[in-house]
């Protein structure tokens, strides 16, 4: 069986693939691709081999999954993966498609997985119904912020909600997320990025090295060349200061 994941989150699809191999070794994935956008590029190339099943995110980096199948015409199953409530997804339930809830579960991923194999027994079976397409696109806009985010700490994988992060920072060429536990770990997303996946009320970019949470401010301090000094807790290793162009904006989102 031929395998295409579309999925921005990189350690989630790295862990959907090992899961797939550990469900099946003659499982092949096709490609791992991040948006909509390079998808259709995919497609569009020619390929020595079509996907017989695709793992789509709902929520990918440019737009929704959604769109893909729309702008392609797609007619090859899908199952879906989303960190969505169940709710917004019944009506798929009702046209033999399945869905994964983030993080995904072996036990789910088999389940779906054999559920795919009897409808394709079955060529009768409607796979995609575009009426019911049409209606939950209209109903599921994408959320404006994330609420969790993957990380791995070693072998393990684990989520870590956006109401438990302190701060993130970059250094020595890597992205870490720091919780309010204290401990940070590495996380697969650039700051830009990252800007733009929280909610800028609770957030903030104080300089080109943190994104900060309200939550984890303890202090503000007037410094020497108009700069704020700024201190967190959990208490990061190194001092932290509001960028000069950014202390106007920064005593805004403060005030806020």
């Amino acid at each position: 069986m031929n395998v295409l994941i579309i999925e921005d989150e990189p350690l989630t699809a790295q862990n959907l693939e090992l899961l797939l191999y550990e469900y099946d070794p003659q499982i092949r994935v096709l490609a791992q691709l991040p948006s909509v956008s390079k998808s259709v590029q995919w497609f569009k190339a020619p390929q020595p081999l079509q996907p017989d099943l695709i793992f789509l995110d709902i929520h990918l980096e440019d737009d929704l999954g959604f769109s893909l199948i729309k702008e392609l015409n797609l007619t090859i199953p899908i199952i879906f993966t989303t960190a969505f409530d169940q709710y917004a997804l019944q009506a798929f339930k009702a046209n033999s498609i399945d869905y994964l809830l983030k993080p995904i579960e072996t036990e789910e991923l088999a389940a779906a997985i054999d559920k795919f194999k009897l409808v394709r027994q079955n060529p009768s079976m409607t796979l995609l119904d575009t009426t019911a397409l049409n209606q939950l696109m209209k109903k599921l806009d994408p959320p404006a912020y994330r609420d969790r985010f993957l990380v791995s700490i070693g072998p393990r994988l684990r989520t870590i909600r956006t109401d438990e992060i302190a701060y993130f920072f970059f250094e020595d060429k890597a992205t870490y997320v720091t919780p309010h536990s204290g401990i940070p770990v590495s996380i697969d997303y650039s700051l830009d990025r990252l800007g733009q996946l929280v909610d800028p009320d609770r957030f903030y970019r104080v300089n080109r090295s943190f994104l900060v949470s309200a939550s984890a401010i303890k202090s503000v301090y007037a410094y020497t060349g108009s700069k704020l000094k700024v201190e967190l807790v959990p208490p990061p290793r190194q001092e932290v200061f509001v960028s000069v162009d950014r202390v106007t904006s920064f005593k805004e989102w403060m005030g806020k």
